[in-house]
């Protein structure tokens, strides 16, 4: 079946980047695009009207955990500063002997409810992606369950995902002061690392090729070298790329020059790691950066030397008053920016914009971190994570992944007068403005519509899910804190 797409913009691609075609139209047939230009004189099946619109590919999310992010709702304007701000380690940090309560990606199999609350998780995680024009996602490894889950809400909803199991040999707890203390389990690590590389080898492909394996060992401050050098053999074997969280904290940082006496991002080259098909997620916090005033911090030239890619989620280290430093050091080195949503919300032009604002604050150039330099973070630098040249373009011959975006506001006037669409879109958009999403060939949203998906039904679900970890945070917190404690009001909350 041949459906065309009449724009409004249309967002083509030339020989290396993005083109724009006012008043263009774009045709795929089947799964892959045939056309995009000016105009169309073939025979089509189908018309989409997209007349005052910006058409564009589909957003590539390089960063995603999957969940409603209830946790994360206690460290808005709050945290642990003996932390550093580190999220991971003030909201997911059991006290010893415990399990984060109400949060089914740390339950037991056997805990009641454990599978109903994973599938809302999956559904919550799709259908914000998919609300949001993210056609492609990469998850940052959540245990197999959840990989489970997520591989049945993208059959089902029609997203392509690279899915693959965590895997490390140790967790962080707090001990009975609620300092940090690592249990460390190599012989775990190596089960889940197997039990990771079955799950991938029985999905890598399937859903009629939408979905696609990849490898996580967690954070390479908790991975065993051995278990870091397995990873690397098992990618080349099986031609999978490598996600993992890095160069993102100033423990994470402090503890691998302890112990090895080299940086992070030395850590991985020293182990083979590094090299294109590795996405490091933030990597902001590198020893170039100048937070940590580390001498001889080489971290972004053996990124760049590797052809790395950084996962870079600006909203999610604005909140813990972080930014890379700078955008542009980055590119200049040749590492590939892309661009990941990892909390909430996950709304890529968002994304777009902050990437753009904090890249010319932070490097002080009004010119660094351009709407076209971000939008191309969004869109090709996720492409180039993945090794594909057929997604985050629209080109002849590329997967059919179209987003549609709303200029107009449905009748508002954020937007005002329109010059450049995509600088438009970064200075002015939001993910609400989407309002149609093709993934392979296949309308998976219109207009705000998500075909066997009731969104009030699942807000309903997320926030009496939410409101269960909440109440159940003292029960596992290391200093026995309550939600309260942990996250005052942001004013005083009236009792009577």
């Amino acid at each position: 079946m041949r459906t065309l797409v009449r724009g409004g913009w249309v967002v083509g691609f030339g020989d290396r980047t993005h083109t724009l075609i006012p008043d263009g139209v774009v045709v795929y047939e089947d799964d892959r695009l045939v056309h995009v230009g000016r105009r169309f004189d073939g025979h089509v099946d189908a018309e989409i009207d997209a007349r005052g619109k910006l058409v564009c590919p589909g957003f590539i999310d390089t960063h995603v955990h999957s969940g409603h992010r209830a946790s994360h709702r206690l460290i808005t304007d709050a945290g642990r500063p003996e932390f550093f701000g580190q999220p991971f380690l003030e909201i997911s940090v059991p006290r010893e002997g415990t399990r984060v309560g109400g949060d089914p990606r740390y339950a037991r199999p056997t805990d009641a409810g454990a599978d109903a609350d994973t599938r809302l998780l999956a559904t919550f995680t799709v259908a914000e992606l998919l609300c949001n024009g993210i056609t492609t996602f990469m998850e940052f490894g959540s245990q197999l369950r959840v990989q489970e889950a997520l591989l049945g809400e993208v059959e089902r909803l029609g997203l392509r995902g690279y899915l693959g199991a965590g895997y490390d040999s140790g967790r962080w707890v707090g001990d009975e002061k609620g300092r940090l203390k690592r249990v460390v389990d190599e012989a775990a690590g190596v089960k889940e690392f197997e039990s990771a590389l079955g799950f991938i080898k029985r999905v890598d492909g399937s859903v009629n090729g939408r979905v696609r394996g990849l490898l996580a060992p967690r954070e390479v401050e908790t991975c065993s070298l051995d278990l870091l050098r397995a990873t690397r053999r098992a990618a080349n074997e099986l031609s999978l790329p490598i996600v993992t969280h890095a160069a993102y904290n100033v423990i994470e940082f402090y503890e691998i020059v302890r112990e090895h006496r080299m940086t992070p991002v030395e850590l991985m080259e020293t182990v083979g790691l590094l090299g294109p098909d590795v996405t490091i997620g933030h990597g902001n916090l590198v020893a170039d950066h100048a937070l940590l005033h580390y001498s001889g911090g080489r971290e972004i030239e053996l990124m760049g030397r590797y052809g790395v890619t950084v996962s870079h989620c600006p909203v999610n280290i604005a909140r813990r008053a972080r930014s890379l430093d700078s955008w542009p050091r980055y590119r200049a080195a040749g590492i590939n920016l892309a661009l990941g949503t990892d909390t909430y919300p996950r709304d890529m032009i968002m994304q777009m914009r902050m990437a753009s604002y904090f890249g010319k604050v932070v490097s002080h150039n009004l010119f660094a971190a351009s709407a076209g330099e971000v939008f191309e973070a969004a869109t090709l630098g996720g492409a180039r994570a993945l090794g594909r040249d057929d997604l985050g373009r629209l080109a002849p011959g590329a997967k059919a992944d179209i987003v549609v975006i709303d200029l107009e506001t449905r009748d508002g006037l954020r937007f005002g007068p329109v010059r450049d669409p995509i600088k438009a879109l970064v200075e002015c958009g939001i993910g609400d403005d989407v309002v149609t999403v093709v993934v392979d060939g296949v309308v998976r949203m219109k207009d705000r519509v998500i075909p066997g998906v009731d969104l009030a039904a699942v807000r309903r679900q997320a926030q009496s899910a939410g409101e269960a970890v909440w109440r159940r945070v003292q029960d596992w917190d290391p200093l026995g804190r309550t939600a309260e404690e942990i996250s005052p009001w942001s004013f005083p909350l009236a009792r009577e």
